[in-house]
């Protein structure tokens, strides 16, 4: 199906191919069972929206059969799929499913207590592991692809409606069409080689772009089959990849991270893998995990909006993300001038020189796949001005024209591979009683994006870590990215001439500071103080992955 122009159509081929094409536990569906699973759930989705209503449909899921599933009604049906994140909370969530105009939300028994008390008017709630689901569902099982549809499915119709965050204010929600999602299967299935025999292991959650673009799609233009794991687990990545005889996933530099941090053995070579796609991955860490399990990473970079894009090739440097992609034309210019910024230039251990002059914004000034927010023209318009698609992440580039991700622009953060805004972290945080004032910023992580830190202005009073922890551990609309992995506390908040919160004197001074900074070591353990001894041995961490010299550009 190299030639489909649309995610339907890719669908659509799957009918009579008796193949295995979804595993996930002891669960497998044939190819041909997914095509009238969605057939199905396509007409169910035809009858249950209210004529004026817009065809979207909000996915509150796990990695579940369902998942895939309902991704094929949409596109069968030529309605979106809104995912929704299940770390979101409260106020946030419901503005999530509102926002994005969800008639009907797809959810299982296990994330309906996110739901208790949530005002969702006109939202029909669907609960998949449920028998009235099975009920509703039983009527349509003779359907057919093309049987029942709201608009004919067509490469500019609607497909994902998936959210990214910004500086400020809520999380946007990026438009992807059929044309761009089935363009996207076709490279990726190109560039690696993906066959009818491969095995796609999605362990990345399925609301995030991650999963759905980069290892959902291409498995669905090559025919080949996907296995499922409901969340990931760096213990169970293993004995997943052998079970399912997976050859293919995608990841997260954190992912990883905790994968390699799992105990070694002695046969931990033995596996199907042959490859792994995904974003920041450090190199040192991307060679420990060829070196201990066979496996090459390969990094990419796109945004998640799709207006830009970073391929590796052959001979690209330790440290680099690669090149601009065919049909792009990057550059890395100063955000107030526009004009592009020098080549960086490196000592003879690699460290960059010049980085105040050499690091600034990247941004695509040709042909861009951006297709827009979800009823949000003003942040369109500042993501595109001038003709020109603005990504909001800091990169320099070398005189090879070799891109080199440094950060995040203004104060957003990145971590684990998703965005998020600080104003909303500092407004949770901001209810501690014991802060007179609370600032929270992005400091680099030792391997790729960002972490968290917090600066909390006690006004002389003592800071107790563990009344803290219980303050975090109680607000329901604080996601578990969002912790603050530093905590550094001030009798005054520093302020600029103008009495602003002095945001760049923070980030420069991170943790390495004079003021008593605490921190965790592990997101599941309590605070405890930054001593000396665990800071050297923490900047050495940053050393190993040659990231050392970003603290001082922060």
């Amino acid at each position: 199906m190299t030639g489909a122009k649309t995610v339907a159509e890719l669908v659509h081929a799957q009918w009579d191919d008796h193949r295995p094409g979804l595993r996930c536990a002891d669960r497998v569906l044939t190819h041909h069972q997914l095509a009238a699973g969605a057939a199905a759930r396509a007409a169910l989705l035809v009858d249950l929206l209210p004529p004026e209503a817009e065809p979207h449909v909000g996915v509150l899921l796990d990695n579940t059969p369902e998942y895939p599933l309902w991704l094929g009604a949409a596109a069968l049906a030529g309605a979106a799929v809104a995912g929704i994140n299940p770390t979101r909370r409260g106020a946030e969530l419901a503005r999530d499913i509102l926002h994005t105009e969800c008639r009907v939300l797809l959810t299982e028994r296990t994330h309906l207590p996110l739901l208790d008390g949530l005002e969702l008017p006109g939202v029909r709630v669907l609960v998949t592991d449920s028998e009235e689901y099975e009920q509703l569902l039983a009527p349509y099982a003779g359907a057919a692809p093309g049987d029942a549809v709201l608009a004919p499915p067509d490469p500019a119709r609607r497909m994902l409606l998936y959210f990214t965050s910004g500086s400020t204010g809520a999380p946007k929600a990026a438009i992807c069409t059929q044309g761009r999602l089935a363009a996207a299967g076709r490279s990726l299935a190109g560039q690696f080689d993906v066959g009818r025999d491969d095995v796609h292991y999605i362990c990345m959650p399925m609301f995030h772009g991650n999963a759905v673009i980069a290892d959902w799609s291409p498995a669905l233009a090559a025919g080949a089959s996907v296995a499922l794991r409901r969340r990931f687990s760096a213990s169970g990545f293993l004995d997943d990849v052998r079970a399912y005889g997976a050859t293919y996933f995608t990841y997260v530099g954190r992912a990883v991270q905790y994968i390699l941090a799992t105990p070694e053995r002695p046969d931990d070579r033995d596996n199907p893998l042959r490859l792994g796609f995904g974003t920041e991955a450090g190199a040192v860490d991307a060679a420990r995990f060829a070196e201990r399990f066979g496996v090459r990473l390969v990094e990419g970079y796109g945004s998640s909006e799709g207006g830009a894009a970073i391929q590796r090739t052959q001979g690209t440097p330790p440290g680099a993300i690669g090149r601009a992609a065919e049909g792009d034309d990057l550059a890395v210019v100063d955000p107030q001038t526009g004009e592009e910024c020098p080549t960086a230039r490196f000592d003879g251990a690699g460290r960059l020189l010049n980085g105040a002059a050499a690091i600034g914004e990247l941004v695509n000034r040709g042909r861009s796949p951006f297709e827009g927010y979800w009823r949000n023209p003003t942040a369109y318009a500042d993501r595109v001005r001038g003709g020109w698609y603005w990504t909001g992440d800091l990169f320099f580039r070398d005189a090879e024209g070799f891109l080199y991700f440094a950060g995040r622009q203004d104060d957003r953060l990145r971590v684990d591979s998703e965005n998020l805004a600080a104003a909303m972290i500092e407004n949770i945080l901001a209810r501690y009683e014991r802060a007179a004032a609370v600032a929270v910023y992005a400091v680099p992580d030792p391997v790729a994006g960002d972490q968290v830190m917090a600066t909390l202005a006690l006004d002389g009073a003592p800071f107790d870590p563990d009344d803290f922890g219980r303050f975090l551990a109680a607000q329901a609309d604080l996601g578990p990215k969002m912790l603050p992995r530093f905590v550094r506390t001030v009798r005054r908040m520093p302020v600029t001439a103008t009495n602003k919160v002095h945001r760049v004197a923070l980030r420069r001074a991170g943790f390495r500071c004079p003021d008593p900074v605490w921190w965790r070591p592990d997101p599941e353990v309590p605070y405890e103080p930054l001593t000396p001894a665990a800071e050297s041995a923490l900047l050495e961490r940053y050393r190993e992955q040659g990231r050392e010299g970003l603290l001082d550009l922060s």
